[in-house]
């Protein structure tokens, strides 16, 4: 390990953003709107920050990737709290610019594809010979909109196996076409952050060289 990619790992940026979400966690618990759907929304967190916390010990983690999920934690953990369809952000929007629904899901998956492709992109940078370019974007983006189907089809599941008791979770509110605009946030969210933080700026790929990239080229 080279001295920069051990400075990397030794980084507080790691601890204080878990502790954020941890924070953030019980908090969202406190007089949550419905119980349920904290329980499906928030278990994503709680699966996910043991495991970041795993992988970022053992192999590091780039900075850019621990914010990013981060933030999406808290979005997912607002969506917790009010469930989708009634947080207050969504709703202050909705009434600005005079929209019919509160729209703050569409950020949720929105960030569904951002974030995720970023994950994609360091997994495969890391552990495969994908270089920066050819088809490594073109990959990150479909795992991005992979990981949004499953949810889809787990949103799916809920409603018949839980009824009308998952509707919160599902968070329509009457569109019949809300999974395809999920879809199409998801794939935009991809788009952008492929395009943000490794094709315009680098910033991703800079950050994997100061971490140290196992497995992939030059």
């Amino acid at each position: 390990m080279t001295d920069a990619a051990a400075s990397a790992r030794r980084s507080p940026l790691g601890a204080i953003l878990v502790a954020t979400v941890v924070a953030a966690t019980a908090l969202s618990r406190v007089g949550a709107a419905d119980r349920l759907t904290w329980w499906l929304e928030a278990s994503w967190v709680l699966a996910g920050v043991p495991l970041a916390a795993w992988v970022g010990a053992r192999r590091g983690i780039t900075p850019l990737l621990q914010v990013l999920l981060a933030a999406h934690a808290l979005v997912l953990l607002a969506g917790a709290h009010w469930t989708y369809e009634r947080v207050p952000l969504g709703d202050w929007v909705s009434d600005a610019l005079g929209l019919a629904r509160n729209h703050y899901d569409r950020l949720g998956h929105f960030m569904q594809g951002f974030v995720p492709a970023i994950l994609a992109r360091e997994l495969l940078r890391r552990t495969s010979p994908l270089g920066p370019g050819g088809w490594l974007p073109v990959l990150c983006i479909a795992c991005a909109l992979a990981f949004s189907a499953i949810f889809e089809m787990l949103e799916w599941g809920a409603s018949v196996s839980l009824g009308h008791a998952a509707d919160a979770f599902l968070g329509t509110q009457g569109d019949p076409w809300d999974a395809q605009w999920d879809m199409l946030c998801c794939l935009v969210g991809a788009i952008a952050s492929i395009g943000a933080f490794a094709g315009l700026t680098d910033v991703h790929e800079r950050q994997l060289r100061r971490l140290g990239r196992a497995g992939a080229t030059a």
